[in-house]
């Protein structure tokens, strides 16, 4: 299986489907299922039961799982592809393909 190149806490913007054109963080990324969570897109509605941890039950909204090919991360405003570069220490580091500027 190849490697995510969104992480957690990156900034994406939603290329497809009925979310499109949103931005937001990236709360979690399932790398097994090939999906993130993004903050404040694709909300679901979700029946909670009363139990320990919640005294009361009811309705949440929350973040749904969005498939990584749908996102595109975001640097310096603009949505742009990434790639990986080995830098000077040997190590394997991530880069903005559009302005070709290491990420972490």
């Amino acid at each position: 299986m190849a490697t995510l190149k969104i992480k957690k806490g990156d900034t994406v913007k939603v290329i497809a489907g009925s979310e499109k054109g949103k931005e937001g963080k990236v709360l979690a990324v399932n790398a097994k299922a090939g999906t993130v969570l993004v903050e404040g897109v694709n909300m679901i509605k979700k029946h909670l039961k009363p139990g320990r941890q919640s005294q009361e039950g009811g309705i949440i909204n929350q973040e749904g799982p969005i498939n990584v090919s749908n996102v595109m991360y975001v640097h310096k405003g603009q949505p742009t592809r990434i790639g990986f570069h080995v830098d000077e220490n040997g190590k394997k580091v991530r880069y903005a393909k559009s302005a070709n500027e290491a990420i972490d």
